[in-house]
């Protein structure tokens, strides 16, 4: 270790990893060292009841601002997500169960156990798939019981853990003569043993959470104790331990949150340092976005869905320990991501090579990589910071992706998947795109299948997005039709009830009903993109309302009184900054918190082909607002004027600037909302629309 002793190693380590860890280590325990070496410690429990917990459970977690709500306790009733949640449970998940049988992803666990002779099939991280759809399961029975769907998951429980070892490992793809490639320095960056044991601990804890039943989390924790913990970390006696694909560390706290045994936080603190006894070159550290010290860090860079996790992970234990150093970074990223990287979709990920993050500014959109799972990721990371702050401005990226690159993901249907989002899209010119099949951007199933049951445990637990408390109030997020049925942090139940129509109108009425007349904040958030708003309480108008800001309201509250809010659902043409050379000279249309886009099926003009090259939009044009209730399950329609230009078909690939122009006509655009595109026959798109001043 060139110069440092492992004493010297571990003792930094030590201090450097968990810098709060003297203010939660216990009386007669040994510190952070000797519970990650194994030795015997006192916990001091304090997990919430198992109802009682939300997408994560902050209940306890003493940097958390904002507590969460438990899914169960909100239910989304008709309205925009209320279909987008019925066809997750009633297609989505059954669907993607009978994708991952045919599949042979429980084969894999089957062939370990006796029962099938297949060969193991699908990439290193195949187990996980397996885990997220029971994450999803989780979250849904947290909403509500279904009774087939509990029996299916329960029995594919017992076939997970049936074949776990004695030594507590569990994971079908190291076995037989991948056997000795377990957890080896090249394993762990690039085999995903770590990343599956977070997913199956992180589906444990939502199916634990909606039925009580230990069979996954109880498996999870041997795998954890019996076998991570004694050999690898910071000891003499262990091995050294990097994650490859984070998803191990914000587990590990969730388990942390459901256990109340600290060393977990510990263990995630360590993995989030990095183990210098682990050689890793430059690229590496960059590309899995883990094996050096996470305060370290200055910018996104990497595999853009490793980044999310691994900042979802950092802010986790930012919210237990407070460690400055953490929330020092992770604003300086996020800084990093609103001001470079974020696509105007909520997307992240610019290149297709490492599925990775670009250099600042580079947001292409034909060739944008954009992964499903990176926006989700983003989402979660962004709820991390929220609970952390009780800013707004974290809110206004939450909405932004899941409105748009979130929900562009999964079909309207709910049985086909977009792997990545672009921002434009030619069928015929995607040949490259391994992600493609016969030119289709969904498609039922991808062997690298990440992405289908991680929207769909999105879904499932939106709920859970939509309000948080705090010490003095509650902080609604999220607007739809809905009702929570919770409380106040001092035991007042409280109900909140939405009626709304939106995103497409920007009038909400909330209705606030405390069980006695209380005095609290509620936090109402005004969107960031919306410029004019009124608010009215009982029907007198309230002050002080500021894009981008939660306007607190407080006063005595009693049953049935009301909070009217109005949006302003001007739609916006946005520009990119100049930097942003793709976008130069382009326009994106956004109403209310949707992004709109361009399906050349949609265009009168656009001929026999498929190019929207020749499209130009009018800067100054009154754009319209038409909601077409027969068009992709309901959608708000924009036209805006434009013109259309036709090369000859004979123009060279270079001509001189004099050349004249080819002569326009006018023409009117039609944009639908960017999540509801690909959804009928192969199409053209494009969000980003050349415009000219009159």
């Amino acid at each position: 270790m060139q110069g440092l002793s492992r004493r010297r190693f571990i003792a930094s380590a030590a201090v450097s990893v968990v810098p709060s860890a003297i203010a939660y280590a216990q009386p007669k325990g040994g510190g952070l060292i000797s519970m990650l070496a194994g030795e015997p410690q006192s916990t001091k429990p304090s997990p919430t009841g198992w109802k009682d917990a939300g997408v994560i459970d902050l209940s306890n977690s003493p940097y958390a601002k904002l507590k969460t709500v438990p899914v169960r306790a909100v239910v989304i009733e008709e309205g925009f997500w209320s279909s987008r949640r019925k066809i997750n449970l009633m297609a989505s998940i059954p669907s993607m169960h009978d994708e991952l049988l045919e599949h042979g992803r429980m084969d894999n666990f089957l062939r370990l156990a006796g029962k099938s002779s297949e060969p193991q099939k699908g990439p290193v991280f195949s187990d996980s798939d397996i885990y997220k759809w029971m994450e999803a399961v989780g979250f849904e029975l947290q909403v509500g019981d279904q009774p087939e769907l509990r029996e299916t998951t329960e029995g594919m429980i017992r076939e997970v853990v049936a074949i776990q070892e004695p030594s507590g490992y569990l994971n079908t793809y190291y076995n037989g003569d991948h056997k000795s490639l377990r957890m080896q320095y090249d394993t762990q960056t690039t085999g995903h043993e770590l990343y599956c044991i977070g997913h199956m601990l992180q589906g444990a804890i939502a199916y634990y959470r909606a039925t009580g039943d230990r069979t996954l989390l109880d498996a999870g924790i041997r795998f954890v104790d019996d076998f991570l913990i004694p050999n690898y970390g910071p000891g003499a006696n262990q091995k050294g331990i990097v994650s490859g694909h984070p998803e191990i560390e914000m587990a590990l706290i969730e388990l942390y949150r459901t256990t109340g045994d600290r060393k977990y936080v510990d263990l995630a603190g360590y993995i989030l340092h990095g183990d210098q006894r682990i050689p890793l070159r430059p690229q590496q550290i960059v590309y899995m976005y883990c094996g050096m010290p996470f305060p370290q860090r200055t910018k996104l860079e990497g595999h853009a869905v490793r980044c999310m996790y691994a900042c979802c992970g950092a802010t986790d234990y930012y919210l237990e320990t407070g460690d400055q150093a953490y929330w020092k970074t992770l604003n300086v990223l996020w800084n990093d991501l609103t001001a470079h990287q974020l696509y105007v979709n909520g997307g992240v990920g610019a290149r297709a090579a490492g599925e990775a993050f670009g250099d600042p500014y580079e947001l292409p959109n034909a060739q944008a990589y954009g992964e499903s799972c990176a926006a989700i990721g983003n989402m979660m990371w962004n709820w991390r910071m929220l609970a952390a702050s009780g800013d707004a401005k974290f809110t206004d990226v939450i909405e932004r992706a899941l409105y748009n690159g979130i929900n562009s993901g999964m079909s309207l249907d709910g049985k086909t998947y977009c792997y990545r989002n672009p921002l434009a899209f030619d069928p015929a010119g995607e040949s490259r795109d391994r992600h493609l099949v016969d030119g289709k951007i969904r498609n039922a199933w991808y062997d690298t299948t990440c992405c289908p049951p991680n929207l769909q445990r999105t879904f499932a637990s939106l709920s859970g997005y939509f309000y948080s408390t705090s010490d003095d109030g509650v902080y609604v997020h999220l607007y739809d039709n809905s009702e929570m049925n919770w409380h106040l942090h001092d035991g007042t139940a409280l109900k909140v009830e939405q009626k709304t129509n939106y995103p497409w109108s920007g009038d909400v009425k909330v209705t606030v009903s405390p069980a006695t007349p209380t005095e609290f904040v509620m936090y109402v958030r005004i969107p960031g993109w919306s410029t004019k708003n009124s608010v009215k309480v009982n029907g007198k108008e309230f002050p002080g309302a500021k894009a981008g800001e939660y306007l607190a309201i407080k006063r005595k509250w009693a049953a049935n009184d009301s909070i009217n809010l109005s949006f302003d659902m001007t739609t916006h043409l946005l520009k990119a900054n100049p930097a942003v050379t793709e976008d130069r000279g382009r326009v994106a249309f956004q109403r209310g918190p949707i992004v709109f886009c361009m399906e050349h099926l949609d265009q009168p003009e656009h001929g026999a082909g498929m190019n929207l090259a020749g499209y130009t939009i009018q800067h100054e044009g009154v754009t319209t607002a038409k909601f077409e209730p027969q068009l992709l399950d309901g959608v708000m329609v924009l036209s805006h004027p434009a013109t259309i230009s036709k090369m000859a078909l004979d123009t060279p690939l270079y001509f001189p600037a004099a050349t004249p122009k080819p002569p326009e006509s006018p023409t009117t655009v039609t944009l639908i909302p960017y999540y509801a595109w690909a959804n009928r026959e192969s199409a053209s798109m494009q969000v980003w629309i050349p415009y000219k001043e009159s």
